[in-house]
């Protein structure tokens, strides 16, 4: 992965891009040289510092719909640099709203991880619940990155219908380090275990509550626990994980079929 300043870790983040409050507060142009649609093109090709990235977003929005094609020329072609490309993507989502959110969940099929994942966020921003298949699709991505991403949207928009994908990434090789047979879990099958327990999946309950009794889960248990508390409705006891292991067992003992 490349190493990014500030501003890219910021985008990663989602600090950087709030389609709502952008639309409460109108930042100001502090770089009066951008007064056109060819400057503004031109002034994507540089690279730039983040207060230039923040002028360059402002400077967009102000042009509207003017700065549309320029906006999807910067996406499509790789003579930018991929953090301006960022930015057009999200303000192309910005301007054109849902409208937009064909051609960018195109940009899922990127080569570039940078890309694929600006167009996940975009999506997310614009409240896109439609993309269920690419969400899913996602999941199975080759950048850790963009997996986690895939997994936000999925958490966020509430799409309880990929929660079968999303229990289904506990089996993929790929989500863990190490050699055979000392594989270890990537933070990614945490982030899995946590979104199971937000979208309720009620059938990853018993296998939760087993996995909750065994050692070789303790590295995921507080996970476990919370999945199950969100999933169940009922919140284990304070206390260290042996008391929260007692709680769930006698759960998982009330619950046996005779």
């Amino acid at each position: 992965m490349k190493n990014y300043p500030a501003f890219f870790l910021s985008m990663v983040l989602g600090l950087s891009f709030s389609f709502n409050s952008q639309a409460r507060k109108k930042e100001k142009i502090t770089n009066n040289d951008i007064k056109s649609v060819k400057e503004l093109e031109l002034m994507f090709k540089k690279d730039l510092n983040n207060k230039e990235l923040k002028n360059l977003k402002t400077s967009s929005f102000q042009l509207k719909q003017k700065a549309v094609p320029t906006l999807i020329k910067v996406m499509k072609s790789d003579e930018y640099p991929e953090k301006n490309r960022w930015v057009a993507t999200f303000s192309l989502g910005r301007i054109m709203g849902k409208k937009s959110s064909a051609f960018i969940s195109k940009f899922t099929e990127h080569p570039s991880w940078v890309m694929r994942l600006a167009s996940l966020k975009t999506l997310l921003a614009l409240g896109e619940s439609r993309y269920k298949g690419l969400y899913a699709k996602m999941l199975k991505d080759k950048s850790l990155i963009v997996k986690t991403q895939a997994l936000e949207n999925i958490r966020k928009l509430g799409l309880k219908e990929l929660a079968p994908s999303v229990w289904a990434m506990l089996y993929d090789k790929k989500n863990y380090s190490g050699l055979k047979g000392k594989k270890k879990r990537t933070n990614i099958i945490k982030e899995a275990i946590k979104t199971i327990g937000d979208l309720r999946f009620e059938k990853a309950k018993d296998s939760l509550l087993k996995m909750a009794q065994k050692d070789r889960y303790k590295d995921v248990f507080s996970e476990i626990d919370y999945s199950l508390s969100k999933i169940t409705g009922q919140d284990s006891p304070q206390g260290d994980s042996s008391k929260k292991k007692y709680f769930w067992s006698r759960i998982a003992l009330s619950e046996a079929k005779i």
